[in-house]
């Protein structure tokens, strides 16, 4: 007997959401890992399309990192599975905690000027 359109794109659907689940299951993982490294985080989740959704992670100890999921459901899921608080934007207090190095300061400093030095 052959399948309908609908019974296919179930199908498909629920391999899509057992994929999304692994996907957020790990970078949950991957989350907590940075957790526990930097004595907890919080997170700000960034739209960019349809490449997906960068997750920020800023540690109480002021280190920071990012990851990226492959839509905003999947990064949803991911910090609520982390338990972590999540914040609407980028900025204030939650910004301010962000410490930086000379690392970040000289390639900052380079993208203003046209881009890293060689040499």
């Amino acid at each position: 007997m052959a399948e309908t359109k609908t019974e296919t794109a179930a199908q498909d659907s629920e391999v899509r959401d057992t994929k999304d689940e692994r996907t957020a299951a790990k970078l949950a993982k991957r989350i907590g890992a940075f957790a526990k490294e930097h004595g907890g985080a919080e997170a700000q989740l960034a739209y960019v399309g349809e490449r997906g959704t960068r997750i920020v992670l800023v540690g109480q100890d002021g280190g920071w990192g990012d990851l990226f999921a492959t839509s905003h459901a999947v990064a949803e899921a991911a910090v609520a599975k982390a338990g972590v608080t999540v914040h609407e934007d980028f900025d204030g207090e939650f910004a301010a905690k962000v410490k930086t190095g000379p690392y970040e300061w000289t390639r900052m400093a380079g993208m203003q000027l046209g881009g890293p030095k060689n040499g």
